[in-house]
């Protein structure tokens, strides 16, 4: 695991020092839940290692992916919910074994008035995951599954920094509102595309 100071560079060494001091070091293991919704949010979360999926769940348990979150990221409505003290519309969850540096919510506005550099990471964090769920939205809206599962692929592959996907047709085909049998039919014809290759327990992109 990286240094919290290298992974937060972009940070003021104060700031980054009053962070250390303030800040609850958690960790959770695969498949934890880490935000429910509905749940008031007390801290925002800093990533210091492994991974979380944010994603919308129907009353179904359908899931909907919006976004990862990567060490030396922030929750964007994480930041959100806890600077408003609001109850979270979003669940997060940790898909590898995750360090997480929980922030309190009561030195939000502080930091925002004491530090430059926390004013611009926060702003940054909002830009960067409003860009990455326009692009979502246009998936959704506008194209077809085929170049949907394809987006979602190359996104799951550029998250991961690996051309080996771990992860079961059905989880794909319910992170993309599908079954699992269209998914299976989609990936097959990519497969004779020469775009991946299907093992037993991964998808290899090509």
């Amino acid at each position: 695991m990286q240094p919290f100071y290298q992974l937060y560079a972009q940070l003021e060494p104060e700031l980054q020092e009053d962070i250390e001091k303030n800040a609850t070091i958690k960790t959770f293991t695969t498949g934890d839940i880490i935000i429910r919704t509905g749940q008031y949010v007390k801290s925002t979360m800093l990533i210091l290692e492994g991974m979380v999926k944010v994603f919308r769940e129907n009353e179904e348990g359908d899931e909907f992916l919006m976004y990862y979150i990567k060490p030396g990221e922030a929750c964007a409505l994480s930041l959100v919910c806890a600077s408003k003290m609001e109850a979270s519309k979003i669940m997060a969850k940790a898909v590898e074994d995750t360090t997480i540096l929980m922030v309190p919510i009561q030195l939000m506005d502080e930091w925002m008035a004491n530090y430059k550099s926390w004013y611009y990471f926060v702003l940054e964090t909002y830009r960067n995951r409003f860009e990455e769920l326009l692009v979502l939205i246009d998936h959704v809206a506008f194209r077809n599954m085929d170049e949907r599962l394809q987006f979602y692929l190359n996104r799951h592959s550029e998250v991961n920094q690996t051309k080996k996907i771990n992860i079961s047709h059905q989880q794909i085909a319910d992170e993309l509102n599908s079954s699992r049998e269209v998914i299976s039919r989609l990936l097959k014809k990519m497969e004779q595309r020469g775009l991946v290759s299907l093992h037993r327990n991964y998808i290899e992109m090509l």
